[in-house]
């Protein structure tokens, strides 16, 4: 069964697919802020594990372009971990499922904890894929913001619009593009209103959309207590590099008192043993 569409949550449209069949598996993608369904098959790690595919032939996997990436539309806010939460709950409300299985990789492992915790009714375990976290991850994300806004002082609004169509490159490229680049590439109505929007009020929401999302050296997202009390099933794989720093992973160890540890290298996280081993986990909890 494979099913397409868009829809719109919270007043912004919403790329989705969900193929395969079995129980709902709801994915929040990685790849930073250009975390778009297309990942799953296209990023490094889980093209060579053929994750999604595998993954296909036992859930009815869904995925999705998150806000402000791929085709899915954005709004000039203070992007929080909340809005990224609500998405997943929203495209759950339009497919008319209750409870599903979740499962996050890299910044999606952000957006899968923090639904969990702010939603449990509607988690039955969930899976924390290679987390983004680390020191040098926060140092990453502030230079990229601080990029922007170096540009837009430099620049003004209808510059960042230029640059957009002057480079194909993503705000975790390129910072100077910002985080609305691809809204502002495929969507001409948001493109209009962002050149108008005033700039110090821009540069307000920036800098404290920097400050919130990225607040600490480990695992940004929900608060370290809820994650403590939390009691919905959970499978750690961890990463190994400068953005998803291996103490990520082992944060998350220690809040999530039902979680387990496949403390495999990346290395050895193969197509034989890395899907099998999320699947298995899966398969033995009960929606």
């Amino acid at each position: 069964m494979s099913v397409s569409g868009t829809v719109v949550v919270d007043g912004i449209a919403t790329r989705y697919e969900v193929a395969g069949s079995g129980p709902p598996l709801l994915m929040f993608s990685p790849g930073g802020f250009g975390a778009s369904m297309d990942a799953w098959e296209k990023h490094g790690l889980y093209h060579r594990t053929r994750m999604l595919a595998q993954l296909q032939e036992q859930f009815s996997a869904i995925t999705f372009d998150k806000r402000e990436s791929g085709e899915s539309g954005g709004r000039v806010e203070q992007v929080t971990w909340s809005d990224y939460a609500n998405q997943g709950i929203g495209l759950l409300d339009h497919l008319g499922i209750d409870r599903a299985h979740i499962m996050g990789a890299c910044v999606g492992c952000s957006i899968a904890a923090l639904l969990a915790t702010t939603h449990p009714g509607r988690v039955s375990g969930m899976v924390l894929y290679s987390p983004a976290g680390g020191v040098k991850y926060r140092m990453k994300q502030h230079g990229r913001f601080a990029d922007h806004l170096a540009f837009v002082r430099a620049n003004g609004l209808a510059g960042v619009a230029e640059l957009a169509f002057t480079s194909d490159a993503g705000f975790s490229d390129d910072g100077r593009v910002g985080p609305w680049v691809t809204v502002l590439r495929h969507d001409p109505e948001f493109r209009s209103r962002y050149v108008r929007l005033d700039l110090d009020r821009y540069q307000t929401i920036v800098a404290g959309m920097s400050r919130r999302l990225f607040d600490r050296d480990t695992v940004p997202g929900p608060e370290p207590e809820d994650l403590l009390v939390c009691e919905i099933p959970a499978l750690i794989v961890p990463g190994d590099d400068t953005s998803h720093a291996p103490s990520a992973a082992r944060y998350l160890r220690e809040c999530l008192p039902k979680s387990q540890y496949w403390d495999v290298p990346v290395a050895g996280q193969t197509a034989d043993t890395a899907p099998p081993r999320v699947i298995d986990f899966l398969t033995s909890l009960a929606l």
